[in-house]
């Protein structure tokens, strides 16, 4: 009986892990657009602060700069929240291996 409650424990971290690691491979992803959204939020930026005439900055603005802000706290916001999804999938994983070893240590 021990081992079969064992065992499923561990089928269930497995589980746990998986969803994790997909979790953080977004994350990654996430992370490596927010930061082009950044940069290119930022030089649009540069170039608006550079160009003296008023028709071009706003063909930037709406072309560019506001869209590339957009999607930036859109990214920022995604971050957090597959951040708390980390942290939710650690904490499973963490209770799931004491569960595993405090079941190991009552055979």
């Amino acid at each position: 009986m021990q081992t079969y409650v064992k065992d499923s424990l561990l089928e269930w971290k497995d589980e746990m892990l998986n969803h994790k690691k997909e979790i953080d491979e977004e994350y990654d992803r996430v992370k490596n657009d927010l930061k082009l959204y950044s940069i290119k939020f930022s030089i649009t930026k540069q170039v608006m602060q550079s160009t003296i005439n008023d028709e071009i900055i706003n063909t930037i603005k709406s072309s560019y700069h506001r869209p590339y802000e957009e999607k930036f706290q859109e990214l920022k916001q995604y971050m957090k929240e597959l951040d708390e999804k980390r942290k939710v999938f650690q904490m499973f994983i963490e209770k799931i291996e004491k569960a595993s070893e405090t079941e190991i240590e009552s055979k």
